[in-house]
């Protein structure tokens, strides 16, 4: 199995309702951070490139379909040339939206590691420091100017990388019919999934992970 569809999005883009839009549309699993998250064997190739490692793609994403999120999107352009037939759907939102639900999600995370009462969180938000915030971010992740002018650029570069036809620019307020036409399959007709708000983000972040005893 090879990736069909890959995301580079940033996380807080919808990237989680994407994943499970993604699913039921039958292009699962999906790789996302929660993935990560949930099978902590999956962390070890990350933790290896974030010290400037490589490793196998196909090794990486065995058994998925599709990716979304970090951190395969700190890597979309590696992805995009290793599966050459796969598609791209670029989630993108308001800049200063994303950077406001980053801030309360996301950031603080990243910010507190060391400090998660289990071995697995703290070692993925190692991970996430050093692949994103400060390899993507420049570690100005916080700075609202430099961050959103990231976020902004990024969606230009993909933009200006990825062939029209293989990309879908995607704002997730617009529901499945963009995203469906572009996959050519059928509209479901099930509301498309709206999850992990900032709320629900801070609920379900480590709920089933617990303190070493």
């Amino acid at each position: 199995m090879s990736l069909e569809i890959i995301g580079p999005g940033f996380g807080r883009t919808g990237t989680n309702s994407l994943k499970i839009a993604l699913e039921h549309l039958g292009f699962g699993p999906c790789h996302h951070m929660f993935e990560v998250r949930d099978n902590p064997e999956l962390l070890a190739d990350w933790e290896a490139l974030a010290r400037g490692g490589t490793v196998d793609w196909d090794k990486v994403f065995a058994g998925y379909r599709s990716q979304v999120d970090w951190p395969g999107a700190r890597y979309w352009r590696e992805l995009a040339a290793h599966y050459p037939e796969a598609k791209v759907v670029l989630t993108v939102r308001d800049p200063d939206e994303w950077f406001d639900s980053a801030m309360a999600t996301i950031v603080p995370f990243v910010q507190a590691r060391g400090q998660h009462p289990a071995q697995h969180p703290n070692a993925m938000a190692e991970m996430a420091y050093e692949l994103v915030v400060r390899q993507v971010f420049d570690d100005r992740v916080t700075d609202r100017a430099h961050a959103t002018r990231i976020f902004r650029d990024h969606i230009a570069a993909v933009q200006a990388e990825i062939p029209a036809e293989r990309l879908l620019t995607y704002d997730l307020r617009e529901g499945w019919e963009p995203l469906c036409a572009f996959l050519g399959v059928d509209v479901p007709d099930v509301p498309f999934p709206v999850t992990n708000t900032s709320r629900q983000f801070h609920e379900e972040e480590w709920k089933d992970q617990e303190a070493p005893s």
